[in-house]
């Protein structure tokens, strides 16, 4: 193997790294949203965790507007939130989930 090929293929492994960092950040963060939406619609315990895990689980399947269902899911309650203060809110998210990861929680 050359060294040219060494090179490519770490640089192959800390691109995959990476992404599976980042698809275990944004699971956490959409499951940290949708415990908190959960919350605001009144749901605790297993449907709040149910709740939260449709939100992953919708994001993986393809449907990338986290923020737009739970926007929609609050209004069908008469909660007023603007897509201001959900995207304020998915940042903290993803902060406090690249934090947990990298501390090994």
């Amino acid at each position: 193997m050359t060294t040219f090929d060494k090179r490519e293929d770490a640089f192959e492994r800390e691109f995959a790294h990476d992404e599976e960092l980042r698809f275990k950040a944004t699971a956490r963060r959409n499951k940290l949203l949708g415990l908190w939406a959960a919350e605001k619609l009144g749901l605790t315990d297993t449907a709040a965790n149910s709740y939260a895990a449709s939100i992953v689980m919708n994001d993986i399947e393809g449907s990338h507007d986290v923020a737009g269902k739970i926007r929609k899911d609050l209004e069908a309650k008469g909660i007023a939130q603007s897509e201001h203060q959900i995207a304020r809110l998915m940042t903290e998210f993803m902060e406090k989930a690249i934090a947990d990861i990298k501390a090994g929680k």
